[in-house]
């Protein structure tokens, strides 16, 4: 039985629900929402996933809320599409994920005995091949996202790899081959290869610094976010700094604003 959405008596995800059955009203719903695709949805769903993350980094727990309830929305979006195409609803959305997290916490919904995250970790990992398996995965990088990040997806990629036992037997070793990669990248430059060529060069490097990140349980997106971080930090006080003598620090040569950050990056290690 359908709800007033102005009603904040009922459940919240009762009113949502039907906040989102209205808006997608072939009759009455919102022109601009009922044109909406799988597709067209999908880029907002990644989207409003990274904004979560942004307000969980920035500990802003009000801002969490609402960006939890974007997120939520985007999740209602796509079941209530499904729902109209007769592939399913929100109800099987839900029930899969609490069947899923059953199945796969087996020492909390059943009798076996995990005494360890590690050890949960494990389980979980061994739990997702079989699940693979049984659906005729003929490789263990399948279901692999390919819409995933590209720093995330390699990380992926190479933990899969690493499971069966295809993996550096030290973190040093994978040091060597970030310099193999960058001796490769710097000859090729030195040559003028193509951009296509100096893209694939590079991309080898990127893949073995995220293959050294793992290897070092340094999580790569969260590194270079924060790296991104520090980095408009100390250029945001390099222009400030410059204003405050009276330049413009557009206007400024190298030397000049590189001198700045070594002041800045100095007095933050002070």
């Amino acid at each position: 039985m359908s709800c007033e959405p102005g009603d904040r008596n009922r459940p919240g995800i009762e009113r949502l629900l039907e906040v989102m059955r209205r808006l997608r009203d072939p009759e009455h719903g919102c022109p601009w929402d009922k044109q909406q695709t799988f597709a067209t949805i999908a880029p907002y769903t990644i989207e409003e996933a990274y904004e979560v993350a942004d307000a969980i980094q920035r500990q802003d727990w009000q801002e969490l809320k609402g960006e939890l309830g974007d997120l939520l929305l985007q999740v209602v979006y796509h079941a209530q599409m499904a729902q109209e195409a007769g592939l399913f609803d929100f109800d099987a959305v839900a029930h899969a994920i609490a069947d899923k997290m059953i199945r796969r916490h087996p020492h909390v919904f059943g009798e076996a005995c995990i005494d360890s995250a590690e050890a949960q970790r494990r389980a979980w990992e061994e739990a997702k091949a079989a699940e693979r398996a049984q659906k005729g995965a003929g490789s263990v990088l399948d279901g692999v996202p390919l819409a995933l990040p590209a720093l995330a997806r390699a990380e992926e990629l190479q933990r899969r790899a690493a499971s069966i036992g295809f993996d550096w037997p030290q973190a040093e070793a994978i040091l060597d081959k970030i310099q193999e990669e960058l001796t490769e990248l710097r000859a090729a430059l030195h040559t003028r290869e193509t951009r296509e060529r100096l893209a694939e060069e590079l991309g080898d490097l990127l893949f073995a610094v995220v293959n050294l990140a793992r290897r070092l349980e340094v999580d790569a997106e969260d590194s270079l976010r924060a790296a991104n971080a520090k980095f408009e930090r100390r250029f945001r006080a390099v222009e400030s700094r410059a204003r405050a003598r009276g330049c413009d620090p557009a206007r400024l040569d190298l030397i000049v604003l590189d001198a700045l950050w070594d002041e800045v990056k100095r007095e933050e290690r002070a």
